[in-house]
């Protein structure tokens, strides 16, 4: 480090997530990452505090501490990477197409009851912060399909519009109602988006 590089924090947001690709960091953050997963689809939610999920995934506290500092912060870091990649952009080759594939998968990602939990807890554990973790990665994804559509030479809704039309039905009738996520129902969401 330079002279007149500020030193890093051990809880700045990239000490946190910053993790080497193999060794003994990697497999403490896949035992926590698990261990969070087990306990939030397991048990109440107040149940979660670092000494409990270090004692399952079977490292010391401190090091859960020193790593992610808060469980709000332990809880984005784990939405985050578990959304991350596990639902495929697809490329029908239209908007409409591209649009109504993504909201079935996410629709049926959020019906998975351990999916359901994670969400339910890190909105609820980490506020404002849990909701960005939830919505990051899925507003790239949006943001990939809507930049191919220009790529075609289309004029696709804004990133904005296109969040507020469906990633917000659809997460909020996951989280805060019973209604079931239906093919047909998100299908209606895309075709309020893009009417004919």
């Amino acid at each position: 480090m330079s002279p007149t590089a500020a030193p890093r924090s051990p809880r700045s947001p990239d000490a946190r997530t910053e993790s080497r690709p193999g060794g003994r960091s990697a497999r403490v953050r896949a035992a926590v990452h698990r261990a969070v997963q087990e306990l939030v689809a397991d048990e109440a939610n107040d149940s979660l505090t670092i000494p409990i999920v270090a004692a399952r995934a079977g490292v010391h506290a401190t090091t859960v501490y020193r790593r992610w500092g808060t469980v709000a912060d332990l809880l984005a870091d784990v939405t985050s990477s578990r959304f991350s990649g596990d639902i495929v952009v697809p490329d029908t080759g239209s908007l409409r197409g591209d649009l109504e594939r993504y909201a079935y998968d996410l629709a049926k990602d959020l019906c998975d009851p351990d999916t359901l939990a994670l969400v339910r807890a890190t909105i609820g554990t980490g506020g404002e912060q849990g909701a960005a973790a939830c919505r990051g990665e899925r507003q790239r994804q949006l943001e990939a399909i809507l930049e191919r559509d220009r790529a075609r030479g289309e004029n696709p809704p804004t990133l904005e519009r296109t969040t507020d039309a469906l990633l917000a039905p659809l997460y909020y009738r996951a989280v805060f109602t019973d209604d079931p996520l239906t093919p047909d129902w998100t299908r209606a969401l895309v075709s309020h988006l893009l009417p004919d």
